[in-house]
């Protein structure tokens, strides 16, 4: 996927971190945010290409986007 023009509430640079440590990064902040807010997570975690998504359908968020970049990936979730 290219460049989003999603903008973030609140963005999450997990980039570095082993898993499961992005994606509880992301429901950290998801958990501190208002409804209808943006959250953009930062990974270079391959497994959260799998992990965000089935995370955010059993918890009823959205993943708008997922953007491929050079070495890592950037998830935008929207809280429900």
């Amino acid at each position: 996927m290219t460049d989003t023009d999603i903008e973030p509430t609140e963005t999450v640079n997990a980039r570095g971190a082993a898993c499961p440590g992005p994606l509880m990064d992301l429901i950290g902040k998801i958990r501190s945010v208002e409804p209808g807010a943006v959250v953009c997570l930062l990974s270079d975690n391959d497994q959260s290409l799998t992990d965000v998504p089935e995370w955010a359908e059993q918890a009823g968020n959205e993943v708008l986007a997922v953007e491929s970049h050079d070495d890592y990936q950037a998830f935008y979730v929207e809280k429900a």
